[in-house]
C-alpha cells in the first residue's frame, strides 16, 4: 500500500516524513555511523564482530515482536524469522568475509577490510522496520493478513542471516567448529 500511496501521490511522501518521529532520526543516523564504520578496514576480536550481529538480531525480534504480538501470527512469524535466517546464513555463510580477511592466532583478533555490505544491510534493516510503521500505522488491520505478517518476518530473518554470517565465519576461520 505504502509504494502504491507513493507512486500514485508522491506528495504523501513529504507528509510522511513530517509526522515519523524525531527519534527515528536520531536511530537512523547512529546505525548509518555503526555502518560506516564497517567501511574501513579494522582489527577486532569475535566478541566485538558478533556484538553487532547479536544488536540487530535483537532489534529484528523486537520489532517483530512489536508489529505482530496483537494478532494471531506472532508464533509463526518467529518460525519463518527462524527458518529465513538459517536458510540466508548457511547460504551466505561460507562467503560473508571480504577478500583479504585474516585471522592472527596469537592476537585473537581479526583482520576484515572495509565493506559495504553491513551498512547496505543495516540500511535495508531500518527501511523494513520503517516502511512496516508506516503501513501498520495506515492500516493497523494489516497485522492480521497472513502474507503481510510472514513475508514482514521473513524480510526481518533473512537481514538477520545476512548480517549473522560474519560472524559465523570468523568463528569458523578462527577454527572453532562445534
Amino acid at each position: 500500500m505504502l509504494i502504491q500511496l507513493l507512486m500514485n501521490h508522491p506528495e504523501a511522501g513529504a507528509e510522511i516524513l513530517r509526522r515519523t518521529p524525531t527519534w527515528v532520526w536520531g536511530l537512523l543516523a547512529g546505525l548509518l555511523t555503526l555502518g560506516a564504520t564497517q567501511l574501513r578496514t579494522r582489527h577486532i576480536g569475535l566478541r566485538r564482530a558478533a556484538a553487532l550481529a547479536m544488536g540487530l538480531t535483537a532489534f529484528s525480534l523486537i520489532s517483530l515482536g512489536g508489529d505482530l504480538a496483537a494478532g494471531p501470527w506472532l508464533a509463526p512469524g518467529l518460525l519463518v524469522w527462524l527458518a529465513a535466517g538459517a536458510l540466508v546464513l548457511a547460504w551466505r555463510g561460507p562467503r560473508a568475509l571480504p577478500p583479504g580477511a585474516a585471522h592472527d592466532p596469537a592476537t585473537g583478533l581479526f583482520t576484515l577490510p572495509g565493506s559495504a555490505l553491513p551498512l547496505l544491510t543495516i540500511a535495508a534493516i531500518f527501511l523494513l522496520k520503517y516502511g512496516v510503521g508506516v503501513e501498520l500505522s495506515m492500516r493497523p488491520g494489516l497485522r492480521l493478513d497472513p502474507l503481510f505478517a510472514l513475508s514482514m518476518a521473513a524480510g526481518y530473518g533473512a537481514l538477520t542471516g545476512l548480517f549473522s554470517a560474519r560472524p559465523v565465519a570468523l568463528w569458523l576461520m578462527a577454527g572453532r567448529r562445534a
